[in-house]
């Protein structure tokens, strides 16, 4: 039923503003709407609702990532913009925190200010 429809992504904020400056102004996200129930962002067609809380407790998991087209640029430029990559111990990653995974996919970690991981990867 849902086959051609349109997915929204998701995510929570506490603080609208800082989520807002992260998304619109480090990661370039266009922003589309905000009111008092979320802030609303286009990701090249997809809308991102970030939805005002009062309260969260981000997954532990990846909550939202985006395809990029050549990771390595992409974790530079975040790096420059104030982004930290997240370090696993369980992973192998390289001196970048990119892991590459058994499938070939790159993959990088960080977290907004909320705290919700994000991720950016590459398939070759």
């Amino acid at each position: 039923m849902l086959r051609n429809a349109k997915i929204i992504a998701f995510l929570a904020t506490t603080n609208a503003k800082r989520c807002r400056k992260f998304y619109e102004t480090v990661l370039g996200l266009p922003l589309v709407s905000d009111d008092k129930f979320a802030l609303a962002f286009d990701c090249k067609g997809t809308q991102l609702r970030i939805q005002k809380i009062e309260k969260f407790s981000p997954h532990p998991f990846t909550s939202l990532g985006w395809h990029v087209p050549n990771i390595r640029n992409q974790v530079v430029k975040l790096t420059k913009a104030g982004v930290t990559f997240e370090t696993y111990p369980f992973l192998v990653q390289n001196e970048l925190n990119i892991w590459q995974a058994p499938s070939g996919a790159q993959v990088a970690w960080f977290k907004d200010p909320d705290g919700n991981l994000l991720s950016i990867t590459q398939w070759d």
